[in-house]
């Protein structure tokens, strides 16, 4: 019978592991390549990077099993230009760049990660948690209707040659 892996703990980034979050975020993402069209990944991949490098408010938030990097997300904060001209500003937080390292799938660190983020926007008051997917990303959108995230099409938006970008909502009341 196979043992079950070690527990994971969920906390704030460290300021020395933001290169370790980068490299596990772009190899995450790195997976659309071949799924996207070209210019679709090629859009994906440039708002990534530069999700990456921003540097205003933001949490960074990790999943961490023996100081072994297995999961992250970036929760921005209300009213934040989180997707720079392509988006309006959304009254709530946002909840951005969710990466599970392929060992740390299927082990719930995404679904710990989303939750982390949910409860922040909580004890921060806000109404609602809100996050965009792009529509080649199935297993991410089906977990974000399991947790309850509905279907928020008043804030998509497509860039130029690029996939859909849905919008999603959790409502937090």
């Amino acid at each position: 019978m196979p043992s079950r892996p070690a527990p994971f703990i969920v906390r704030d980034a460290r300021a020395d592991e933001r290169d370790a979050v980068r490299e596990l975020t772009l190899r995450a993402y790195g997976e659309y390549a071949t799924v996207m069209a070209p210019a679709s990944w090629a859009g994906l991949d440039g708002a990534v990077r530069s999700a990456l490098a921003f540097d205003g408010p933001v949490d960074r938030i990790v999943a961490v099993r023996d100081e072994s990097l297995l999961g992250s997300v970036h929760l921005f904060p209300p009213a934040t230009d989180a997707y720079g001209h392509l988006a309006a500003r959304a009254p709530w937080p946002e909840l951005r760049l969710l990466a599970v390292a392929p060992e740390g799938r299927g082990q719930g660190v995404g679904r710990a990660l989303v939750e982390e983020c949910a409860r922040r926007a909580r004890a921060s008051g806000a109404a609602a948690l809100g996050l965009h997917t792009s529509e080649s990303m199935r297993v991410a959108m089906s977990l974000y209707e399991r947790m309850g995230f509905e279907r928020a099409p008043d804030a998509d938006f497509q860039p130029p040659g690029a996939e859909l970008v849905r919008g999603y909502r959790l409502r937090l009341g």
